[in-house]
């Protein structure tokens, strides 16, 4: 009986949502069912939280904004502006490198942003990363998409502050925000948003 709880417990930490780990998690890892939007997502730092104050109120939770901006410098340099891309569809995927569920996205995400000429992707990395750690990262997933990385304790200020990752937001094509997908998505979740939107 004791072995039965102890592999049920096991299992049920392997198949928890994402946490950061001292290092990146081998891919070696067996394969697991793909995930659903209903998965629970990765819970990041929380930028919110304020050290050393003992109030006890809580700091008011952040929203996305109806026409959010952002402006970032991708990891190769390049200055990312959102409103630059006024007239497509843009995914804004909030996303870490010890991210499982994230990782799982990158390639399909990758494709909808090579495949696709009226959608757009950008992803940002939101954890402490160096951009040479980053770099290296990417060489063993590249992807099509710029990626920039975000302080988790300081995330751009139109955007909720992410509480699980993968979190991503689509952007319509006159720059307001259409719908926020908590969990992994696939190419199809952000299709069929767009073809009820349009």
């Amino acid at each position: 009986m004791k072995v039965n709880v102890l592999v049920v417990a096991c299992a049920a930490l392997l198949l928890g949502a994402c946490k950061p780990a001292a290092e990146p998690a081998s891919d070696a890892a067996p394969a697991a069912s793909a995930p659903t939007a209903q998965e629970t997502p990765a819970t990041p730092p929380d930028p919110d939280a304020v050290l050393g104050e003992g109030d006890g109120a809580a700091p008011a939770e952040r929203v996305t904004a109806e026409f959010p901006t952002l402006k970032v410098k991708t990891i190769d340099g390049a200055d990312y502006d959102l409103a630059a891309h006024r007239g497509k569809w843009v995914v804004v995927n909030f996303w870490a490198t010890w991210c499982a569920p994230c990782r799982k996205e990158m390639p399909e995400l990758s494709a909808l942003h090579a495949m696709r000429s009226q959608i757009e992707v950008v992803g940002l990395a939101y954890e402490e990363i160096e951009p040479a750690d980053m770099q290296a990262f990417l060489k063993t997933r590249p992807v099509t998409y710029p990626i920039a990385i975000v302080d988790p304790y300081a995330p751009p200020a139109d955007f909720a502050t992410p509480r699980g990752l993968p979190l991503t937001h689509l952007i319509d094509p006159q720059g307001k925000l259409a719908h926020s997908f908590v969990g992994p998505v696939t190419a199809a979740d952000i299709e069929a948003r767009i073809a009820g939107k349009s």
